[in-house]
């Protein structure tokens, strides 16, 4: 917080507003997403009350800003933590490495540094990257930060390029594994991966990048408004309390966060990938080993009709298909269990199973029928439902439609 104060005086922090009038310990930055999309393609901004109005790059939070300090570290100017600009690329490490080699790090002449949160790492996501791109762009900023691809030499596929964080699943996934949530990079997706073993019964491996500084990022402080709505102090975000009630497909979801009237407000609107992430509570699941833990990951402050959920945000994930649209497919968070359909090679019927763990971000079709998606898709048959719930959100620093900052309590 000292350090958030610090950044704000000296004008290289923006001051975000919160309901509250307190300086947020936990800013979250905007996607860098700058495009806007329909079910399948790039479109023009759509107007209020126009189909597919109300995405993600229409309401950008504070955009990313980065300081390269000259001694292979990197200053976030919004978040106020410290990151490694470089990373050993020369090889991956196993979680319990990647944990002990933290203390004997001394990137420029820090000693403490450390393995980030999921909630850490992910605040480096960037959704103007994407795979379909030609040539793919990581969903990192690499004027700041080295990235590299999985190497084909080690028999890696491109997108083999998550990072460890330091968050341990409360679960457990696929067939009883011990989980430790990671980012993806290379294809813009926050899943659980084995903590000690892989599937072939060798150590699993990720790549890793230590952090220092603001201790307090990531820390929700909810409080119920008792209107109907969920302030959280820490962020600045107000969040409805209750959620759709059923589930939507992407443009029903857009279009009823623009129809929402709630507290006397009708601001409300879709969050972005950053926004939603930011109040999973990853200490619970519905799988929780320890029962006191057990439920979807989500304060329990915030009400949820399905506990084993997917919620849409606003923002296109730039993945899909080879040869397929660009724009087909909309970033989910999952506060269940996150499903996928697994069994052994050659198999022709597959198991429904938790592969990625509650608190995983994957992303959906933004139309079309579950049903043609039987088995799921990707490697690990994630679990296809189109049709996912809404939780809506207003406030924090936004720039609207107009571009003008926007200034919501």
């Amino acid at each position: 917080m000292r350090l958030m104060l610090k950044l704000i005086l000296f004008g290289m922090l923006p001051l975000p507003f919160t309901a509250t009038g307190a300086v947020p310990t936990y800013c979250v930055v905007g996607t860098g997403q700058t495009l806007c999309y329909d079910n399948r393609h790039e479109i023009s901004a759509p107007k209020p009350g126009e189909p597919f109005y109300g995405q993600d790059s229409q309401f950008q939070g504070p955009p990313p800003a980065y300081r390269d300090n000259g001694d292979s570290t990197v200053t976030d100017l919004n978040t106020g933590l410290m990151w490694q600009k470089v990373f050993d690329g020369s090889r991956k490490h196993t979680f319990a490495e990647a944990k002990a080699d933290a203390s004997r790090c001394q990137t420029g002449g820090h000693n403490d540094w450390r393995l980030p949160t999921i909630k850490e790492l992910y605040s480096l996501i960037n959704f103007s990257g994407g795979m379909v791109n030609n040539p793919p762009r990581p969903y990192l900023d690499t004027n700041y930060f080295d990235f590299l691809y999985g190497d084909a030499r080690k028999d890696e596929r491109p997108i083999d390029a998550q990072f460890w964080s330091a968050t341990e699943y409360v679960g457990r996934t696929m067939r009883g594994d011990a989980t430790v949530f990671g980012v993806n990079f290379a294809d813009g997706r926050i899943k659980g991966y084995p903590r000690d073993t892989g599937p072939h019964g060798t150590p699993f491996v990720e790549f890793v990048r230590y952090v220092r500084g603001n201790p307090a990022y990531g820390t929700n402080d909810f409080h119920d408004n008792g209107d109907g709505t969920i302030s959280d102090r820490a962020t600045g975000l107000v969040w409805q309390k209750t959620d759709s009630g059923k589930p939507l497909d992407w443009q029903q979801a857009l279009a009823y966060a623009e129809q929402l009237k709630l507290n006397g407000r009708n601001d409300w609107r879709l969050p972005n990938a950053k926004e939603l992430q930011s109040i999973v509570d990853y200490h619970r699941a519905p799988d929780a080993t320890d029962p006191a833990w057990r439920g979807p990951a989500l304060d329990p402050v915030i009400q949820i009709t399905e506990p084993e959920s997917y919620f849409w945000s606003n923002t296109t994930h730039l993945e899909g298909r080879p040869g397929g649209p660009v724009g087909e497919l909309a970033v989910y968070v999952c506060f269940g269990q996150s499903f996928g359909f697994m069994g052994p090679p050659g198999a022709m019927e597959k198991r429904r199973i938790n592969v990625h763990g509650a608190g995983a971000q994957r992303s959906d079709p933004k139309s079309g029928d579950p049903k043609q998606f039987p088995q799921g898709r990707g490697p690990q048959g994630d679990d296809i439902r189109i049709y996912n719930f809404v939780r809506c959100v207003r406030g924090g620093l936004i720039a609207g439609p107009g571009g003008n900052a926007d200034k919501q309590n």
